[in-house]
């Protein structure tokens, strides 16, 4: 194993849970976190969408990485991303063009999603296949899990229902529906997050 990664294969999944958490710690990949999360169904799919991009994107990038020059690194990098983005525009309108119809452009967008070029420059480009597949399913997971939650949270409170079924007939708090409620949900995530991570590091 290259790059000074001196891990065991489960701490390469568990990283991107907790330590490494695109969306509470690292804070990547706000715009779909905040629009794709109006229910835990929506954030659910865009993060399976993104760890599906991840996982293969980093595995392709580990095997060219050693042919690619410098100077056309991130263009490459770019192109196998998109190359995936478009297999799985392809695969949700196919099979689940309902889920398609509701992520929207935000599908697209997951070829210039930080998380996916960040994890191919900072891991995949200095590592072997099976670790850099294990990065980014570990990484895919920890955002699949945030928006989910947020999702979750959103829905919750804004729809009084859970993973689209609706346990009361009353509306909730319509703010948690719109784009404030997004931030609002977010910020006390985060902060949930962090001060249980940091109760477990002591």
């Amino acid at each position: 194993m290259t790059g000074g990664f001196e891990m065991g294969k489960l701490q390469l999944i568990t990283k991107g849970l907790i330590k490494e958490n695109p969306t509470f710690v690292l804070l990547l990949g706000m715009c779909p976190t905040l629009a794709t999360t109006t229910s835990a169904i929506n954030g659910m799919s865009m993060g399976l969408a993104t760890m599906f991009v991840l996982v293969l994107s980093n595995m392709a990038i580990s095997l060219i990485a050693p042919y690619v020059p410098d100077k056309v690194r991130i263009p490459s990098y770019i192109v196998v991303i998109a190359t995936f983005v478009t297999v799985l525009e392809l695969v949700m309108k196919a099979y689940v063009p309902d889920v398609y119809e509701t992520l929207g452009l935000f599908i697209p967008l997951i070829v210039v999603n930080c998380i996916v070029l960040g994890r191919a420059e900072a891991f995949a480009n200095k590592n072997n296949v099976i670790d850099s597949a294990l990065d980014g399913l570990g990484i895919g997971l920890g955002f699949t899990v945030s928006l989910t939650v947020l999702g979750l949270v959103r829905e919750l409170l804004g729809n009084l229902s859970l993973f689209d079924w609706k346990f009361a007939e009353s509306d909730g708090i319509l703010a948690f529906v719109l784009a404030p409620g997004a931030f609002l949900a977010l910020g006390y995530l985060i902060v949930i997050f962090r001060k249980l991570t940091s109760k477990k590091a002591e």
